[in-house]
């Protein structure tokens, strides 16, 4: 679901009207508070509610059920960064009957519906805003062999020719764009940001590639680091979160364990102001700067810079305790870093 959403600009969100159902799935261990903290951290920017099955006997189209629905998800999206006025939309709708689904909903029989069906809203949606002059970014969500080496992912920024020369990272292989094909496996010379593409490359094999590599520009390369700073918002976790405390970040593609090294700063929540001194640990609602430490090189940005490689999920025993921002990278030094690649190149020149 995580590298699915990571390739997304548009979430729909689809919820159980049905007495029981909404709750269940509401609740504090629950997927629907999972699902929207997971979508605003992969960097979606947009989320429809489909208040499904409004016509089942427990709800028969009762606006007072809608009502009670988007009051209670309301402050949560919120919370999650979305704005409300302009970020969310919400449709009720019956899947089984169709109502609201593809043709709007008889005002006549039920008044008060207003607004598009789900399918024409979404065929109706303006483009969001694209990162075409950027450097290339393409985060790797699969790869495999056919007739060569593919790799898929969503161009995040940039633009993208055939036979144009890359570098994918954290690797620094150089590699080339031999074709490209997009979502409907149809060959194409060229893509831009947002497109979801399948890309042939020439210089590479599979096996030294792997999810969470990026295909990045030669000059401009995505900044691979093992140390960042990060804000941190604590969800929550069953065990104590301090200094070495281990979990798994999920950001853009890739999936790796880390190690948050030390709390140096915490967020007052009245004064919204850091904390001069460090704390010794930190709760569910507490915010903090984290430095962050991963066993590997991971291909991140600023926040600032690239939202959609720069915000991430920690989880830990299957459920996400904290979402963050990377606020500064910690680059290691020329020497340790061309150590490190001259290790990845000669293993992959044995590999071929």
């Amino acid at each position: 679901m995580i590298s699915g959403a990571a390739q997304a600009d548009v979430a729909v969100l689809v919820i159980s009207a049905r007495k029981g159902e909404f709750e269940t799935g509401f609740e504090r261990s629950g997927q629907t508070r999972e699902h929207i903290m997971l979508v605003k951290t992969v960097g979606v920017s947009k989320v429809v509610v489909a208040i499904n099955k409004m016509d089942d006997p427990t709800v028969e189209w009762s606006k007072a059920r809608y009502d009670e629905i988007k009051d209670k998800l309301t402050p949560f999206i919120k919370g999650a960064g979305f704005n409300l006025k302009t970020d969310v939309t919400w449709i009720p709708l019956s899947a089984y009957t169709g109502i609201n689904l593809k043709e709007r909903a008889d005002t006549a029989k039920i008044p008060w519906i207003e607004g598009p069906s789900l399918l024409e809203f979404l065929d109706t949606m303006p483009m969001v805003d694209r990162k075409i002059r950027a450097p290339v970014m393409i985060p790797v969500s699969e790869k495999y062999k056919d007739m060569g080496t593919i790799v898929v992912g969503k161009l995040e920024s940039g633009r993208l020719k055939k036979g144009e020369s890359l570098l994918l990272m954290p690797n620094r292989t150089p590699v080339e764009v031999s074709a490209m094909y997009n979502e409907m496996e149809e060959e194409v010379p060229s893509a831009i940001s947002g497109d979801n593409v399948r890309i042939r490359l020439r210089g590479i094999d599979d096996e030294d590639i792997s999810p969470g590599f990026v295909l990045t520009n030669l000059r401009q390369p995505v900044h691979a680091v093992r140390q960042f700073e990060a804000h941190l918002a604590i969800l929550d976790s069953k065990n104590i979160i301090c200094a070495g405390y281990q979990a798994v970040m999920h950001v853009h593609t890739l999936a790796e364990e880390v190690t948050l090294t030390a709390l140096l700063h915490y967020f007052d929540k009245k004064t919204n102001r850091k904390s001069k001194k460090p704390p010794q640990f930190a709760k569910k609602g507490q915010r903090i700067v984290a430095l962050i430490e991963t066993s590997a090189l991971v291909c991140v940005e600023k926040f600032s810079d690239y939202p959609q490689l720069g915000r991430f999920t920690l989880r830990d025993e299957g459920k996400t305790v904290a979402i963050g921002r990377v606020t500064k990278l910690i680059e290691s030094s020329l020497d340790e870093a061309t150590e490190g690649v001259a290790n990845l190149s000669v293993s992959g020149a044995g590999a071929a």
